[in-house]
């Protein structure tokens, strides 16, 4: 008897499947960018260019270029047939490609919900891409995910995102969340010098890394 493994990246080539992946991210992003904006709109100061790397149907960057006036281009990025039926909006352009070839550069790159899906050994290559997309001197990467706590202090939503990794565990092929040490290596191995962790009101922590 053969047995095949299919991730739920390998359902996204049938439109229907596709469309209600991109609308759960959509949900997700209504959610936990209010939440950003919210804590730590600074986050977001002095940046006039932003790539959302696996951006969707855009609403992330729909949402943010409305709360900070200042972004005056946001790239919606993600792969062809994403982006084909993307929002459209005047301060944003939606670009297709393969974010493990190459990544749009601009002042900085946003990636949400996207890196707990890839083990180690390919989140480490889309955080290399996304190093190269942004300036050496003044560029960072804003993630948004979840950060495993590992001592006994707990929150509301402990539970959540331990229950997230069992997800990512059924429905991916390497997919984790991970703990605030496993960030670290994989930041450090894609050549980030520092990055810091800020807690938000939502599932995802706040993580900026630095080139």
């Amino acid at each position: 008897m053969m047995i095949c493994v299919m991730s739920i990246f390998d359902l996204t080539a049938n439109p229907g499947h596709s469309e209600l992946i991109n609308e759960a991210m959509a949900c997700d992003a209504s959610l936990a960018l209010p939440a950003l904006i919210e804590s730590c709109l600074e986050v977001f100061n002095g940046i006039e260019t932003i790539v959302d790397v696996g951006g969707g149907n855009g609403t992330t960057l729909g949402l943010l270029v409305k709360a900070c006036p200042w972004i005056v281009r946001g790239i919606n990025f993600d792969l062809p047939h994403v982006v084909s039926v993307a929002e459209e909006n005047d301060r944003v352009e939606n670009v297709g490609g393969d974010m493990f070839d190459c990544i749009p550069k601009a002042d900085a790159a946003i990636i949400k919900w996207v890196l707990h899906d890839w083990g180690d050994e390919e989140c480490i290559r889309i955080l290399k891409k996304c190093n190269e997309a942004i300036p050496e001197d003044k560029g960072k990467v804003i993630i948004l995910e979840a950060v495993i706590e590992e001592d006994e202090i707990k929150d509301e939503l402990t539970d959540v995102r331990l229950m997230l990794d069992m997800v990512m565990m059924a429905h991916t092929s390497t997919g984790k969340e991970r703990t605030l040490k496993e960030w670290g290596y994989v930041l450090g191995e894609a050549g980030f010098s520092r990055h810091t962790v800020t807690p938000i009101n939502a599932v995802q922590s706040v993580i900026q890394a630095f080139p």
